[in-house]
C-alpha cells in the first residue's frame, strides 16, 4: 500500500471533522476573541481554511519561503463570512486530497523544507510534514476553534466522540 493510501482516510476523516466546526462559526463573532493574545475567531478560521492547501504546496515544492527576501510575504486569510471560509476550506481540501494521492512514496520521502526570510525553520520528509504542519496542525486549531464555540454559546458538533451539545453522554462529555 501506498503512503499515500494511509494518510487519505484519515485526511478525510479529519476534514470531515473539521468543515462541521467550520459550518457552526458564528458571522456576528468574527472579531471575538478569547483573550488579547489570541487569534481572533475571523483569523482562526481563516487559518483552519488555509491549512489543508497546505498538502499542495508540500507536494508541489521542495521548500516554502514565507516571507522571502525582496518577495511577497505569505498574506493569511481573514473570514469575512462562513461562507467564504467554507468556500476556501472546501477548494483547498479538494486540492490538498488530490495532491496527496497524486504523490509517490519517493516524493513522500523526500526532504521539505520551511523558511522564513531564507533562514531554515525545519526540514523534514514531505510524509511527516503532512502529518504535523497540515493533520496534527488542524487538529490543534480545532481544539481551540471547539472552545471559542463553547464560549459564545454555539453548540459544539461531535468530534472524537459525543459532545455535551450532541450525542449520547450529554452533559460534560468532550
Amino acid at each position: 500500500m501506498k503512503i499515500s493510501e494511509t494518510l487519505l482516510p484519515e485526511f478525510d476523516h479529519e476534514m470531515a471533522t473539521t468543515r462541521k466546526l467550520l459550518e457552526r462559526i458564528p458571522e456576528d463573532k468574527l472579531a471575538w476573541k478569547p483573550h488579547e493574545k489570541s487569534m481572533s475567531l475571523s483569523r482562526l478560521a481563516g487559518h483552519m481554511a488555509e491549512m489543508p492547501g497546505y498538502a499542495i504546496f508540500t507536494m508541489q515544492q521542495d521548500s516554502l519561503d514565507v516571507r522571502p527576501e525582496g518577495g511577497r510575504a505569505f498574506e493569511p486569510l481573514v473570514a469575512t463570512s462562513r461562507a467564504q471560509v467554507l468556500e476556501a476550506f472546501d477548494k483547498n481540501v479538494a486540492a490538498g486530497r488530490a495532491a496527496i494521492a497524486a504523490g509517490s512514496d519517493e516524493a513522500m520521502a523526500k526532504p521539505w523544507t520551511l523558511l522564513a526570510g531564507g533562514h531554515v525553520v525545519f526540514q523534514m520528509p514531505k510524509v511527516a510534514v503532512l502529518r504535523t504542519m497540515m493533520l496534527n496542525h488542524i487538529v490543534h486549531h480545532r481544539g481551540q476553534m471547539s472552545v471559542y464555540l463553547r464560549l459564545n454559546d454555539v453548540a459544539v458538533p461531535s468530534i472524537y466522540g459525543p459532545s455535551a451539545d450532541e450525542g449520547a453522554m450529554g452533559a460534560g462529555a468532550n
